[in-house]
């Protein structure tokens, strides 16, 4: 464990951490409240936290004086990537795929046709997980504008690609 923050004597020391500028008690220490705030939040500031409390004098009784908790930071999907693989001639087969670089926890993802033909696609054709969007026997009638949206807890992203039969 790396220490944060400490309180000695009534004074408060804030160590040299990735988070000294961005860390401190929320409230005076005179309040007895020691919960913490960590500002301008990044994915690396997760993981497990722990709180200490010794009193002067006091008898130390095993994990009586300790409290954890871990911190999940969530971070939206960067912008996704839209690509075609194969040929988009009629009677052909393609698929759409979608990615994105970055998003915790990994973004799922939709595929969808746009307006005038306005089409939602499910399971087998497309794979959520893996972004992808199977279309098969392609017609005229599949040309279009096809949205992927990435998305997690902390947002959405989207790309698009236009399929031209």
């Amino acid at each position: 464990p790396v220490q944060i923050l400490s309180v000695i004597g009534g004074v408060v020391k804030v160590e040299e951490t990735d988070l000294k500028s961005r860390v401190g008690f929320l409230y005076p220490i005179e309040t007895h409240n020691i919960s913490l705030f960590i500002n301008a939040s990044r994915e690396q500031d997760s993981g497990q936290y722990m709180c200490t409390v010794n009193v002067l004098d006091d008898i130390i009784r095993m994990h009586k004086n300790v409290g954890l908790i871990n911190l999940t930071v969530l971070v939206p999907p960067a912008t996704p990537t839209c690509q075609l693989h194969g040929n988009a001639v009629v009677g052909a087969n393609v698929t759409l795929s979608c990615s994105s670089k970055k998003g915790k926890p990994s973004p799922m993802y939709q595929w969808q046709r746009e307006p005038p033909t306005l089409q939602v696609f499910f399971p087998p054709a497309q794979d959520r997980a893996k972004g992808t969007l199977k279309l098969t026997n392609l017609s005229l009638e599949m040309s279009g504008v096809y949205v992927c949206r990435a998305e997690n807890q902390a947002g959405s992203k989207n790309c698009s690609i236009v399929l031209e039969v």
